[in-house]
Parts: structure tokens; sequence; C-alpha cells
């Protein structure tokens, strides 16, 4: 492991977001070999890397929850998006390899209205399969989470109820009575894995690494859509990122034909006055385009495309930390 601990010398730390943990490892380890360069980038969820950015008590934070460029601007930070990824709903139910879940089977399960798996929302939607009269442990992080604020934005698109009560945040009071919280997206695939008909939104690549069940759900256009990479890069062709506006955006639920409909971009947070810090950031993240991209398929995330990427370096340029 190429990660060092808080208290080393690494050239460049960083902290943030776990959605993209993974691919970060991969592309830290693959630049270290490379250049030398020793990159400490510790998880510990979007909200705490915010905060770390905002105190510059690291060089670089990762977040899954964009910031506005009003907030950019009070802060001093500069941002762009690292990858494209998925959020699975990965669940635990022995005997069942297969489940379909409906838009509205998944507003109900995360609203808490949806309480056994027989439940007739969920079975006109998995014909020939026996669903079990168990009830359901919803599993939701505990922690301020980009991925929480991707979800439930994704769940005010699909939910109006969703929508009007809880909108999208990075952290919330779940209702019902029929959920618990796991730190991370490591700390949430753990308890789907230990928790029988247990169901929980989980980061592909933690969902492929612990090998947990995950749902093929309905997109826009009412397809059902596996979580595969081939239907998250449908979806994140999609996405509308613009340098004018810091590439501040969310993806969620993106129309289209085979689109995966539970998608997130995640993004880099720089302190504006460390630019010298910052080329060293970017330098990472330029070499991790240029060379990364199947390190990132084969753990299920998207590279972003060449256009895209163009108009991150056009974005440095113009900041002066390239």
């Amino acid at each position: 492991m190429v990660t060092t601990s808080s208290v080393s010398a690494a050239d460049l730390k960083g902290s943030g977001a776990t959605f993209p943990y993974s691919v970060y490892q991969a592309w830290i380890g693959a630049y270290h070999k490379a250049t030398g360069t020793e990159i400490d980038y510790i998880g510990k969820g979007s909200s705490a890397g915010i905060k770390d950015a905002e105190a510059r008590t690291v060089d670089f934070a990762g977040s899954d929850a964009p910031l506005n460029p009003n907030k950019l601007a009070k802060d001093k930070l500069y941002q762009f998006p690292g990858v494209v990824g998925a959020i699975t709903m990965s669940y635990n139910m022995p005997n069942t390899p297969k489940l379909r879940l409906s838009r509205a089977a998944i507003s109900g399960i995360a609203l808490g209205e949806i309480k056994y798996w027989d439940n007739k929302t969920i079975t006109a939607a998995n014909h020939g399969v026996k669903l079990p009269h168990e009830k359901i442990t919803f599993v939701h992080r505990a922690d301020g989470s980009g991925t929480t604020f991707n979800f439930t934005y994704y769940l005010s698109k699909i939910s109006n109820k969703w929508k009007e009560t809880y909108g999208a945040k990075k952290a919330l009071n779940w209702p019902g009575d029929h959920h618990v919280g796991g730190k991370g997206n490591t700390g949430v695939a753990a308890l789907i894995k230990q928790t029988p008909y247990s169901i929980g939104y989980v980061d592909y690549a933690d969902a492929k690494n612990n090998n947990l069940q995950m749902a093929v759900v309905q997109n826009k256009v009412g397809e059902f859509i596996a979580p595969e990479l081939k239907a998250f890069q449908a979806a994140a062709a999609k996405a509308s990122l613009d340098p004018r506006k810091d590439f501040y955006a969310v993806i969620a639920d993106p129309k289209g034909k085979g689109a995966y409909p539970i998608v997130a971009a995640t993004f880099i947070l720089l302190p504006k006055e460390k630019a010298d810090m910052d080329k060293k950031v970017t330098a990472f993240y330029d070499w991790s385009f240029k060379n990364g991209q199947s390190l990132a398929s084969d753990l299920g995330y998207v590279p972003l495309p060449d256009a895209l990427t163009n108009k991150i370096r056009k974005y440095w340029a113009e900041k002066g930390i390239n």
C-alpha cells in the first residue's frame, strides 16, 4: 500500500469521499511506481473532506457532492471532476440471485413505506421469483456522505414525496424504523453482508469487492438496467459538466436508453492560494486521466472522456495550476 499515515511525509495529502476511494488508490499506486511521488488519501466521507479543504489541513479533498460556484468563491477553492461512478442497490437475500427494483420500490423502501420483501410493489417487477415475507433492513450511511447526497438527489428525482419531505442531503434522519447506518461505503457494504434480508446503497466498487448481490433497477425511460460498465458509460455520456460553473452539476437519473440511473461524478477541491501544491495535484490527475483509464474501468468506474479532460486542463491553465 502506498498510502501512509497522516503523520508521515507524503508528498501530497488528501481526504474525503469514499465513493472513488478504490480508483484513487489504484491511481496513487500506479503514479508512485511511475514517478516516485507519495500520495496519502484518506477516505473519510465527503463532508469531512470539505471541512478539511476549508480548514486547509490537506492539499486536496474529494467530494461526491459538488460545491456551487458561490460556495467555492467564499471558501477560495477550485473544483474539477475526477471520475464518474455508479451507486448500486446491493442486497442480502438467500436464494434470490436476481432482483428487479422499480422506481416506486426503491423510493418506498427508502421512505420506510415498504417493510417486507414480498410487498406487491416489489413482487410486481419480479414475476416467477418467490420473495420471502421477511422484514427489510435498509442500510444507509451514518456519516456525512456524498454518496448519500447523490442517492437522495436521485430519490428526489423519482419521488415527489421524497423531494418535498427530505430533498438531497449529505446526511439525514432516515424515515421509518427499519434502518441501520454504516460508516463509509465499506461500512455499509459490510453491514449488508452480515445482515440477511437487508438492502442499501453502495458504490459499485465496494459492492463488487464484497461480492454483494446487486439489483437491476428501473431507469427514467422504464427499462430495467443491470449495474454494468456499459450502462454507466451510457449514463455518463449524458452528463453536462461546465467549466464556467466550476463543473458544478449533479448527474443522477439521466434520460436515455440503456442508461443506468444512479450515477454520480466525484470532484476534487483545491485551495486557490497554494498554486505550487495545486500543480502537483493536477499533475497527478493529468497523469491518471492519461494512464489510468483501464484501472478505472476494471474497478467499474467510467473514465472521463477526452473532451471533458481537455476542458479540465484548460480550466487548470486559466487558473495557473497546471
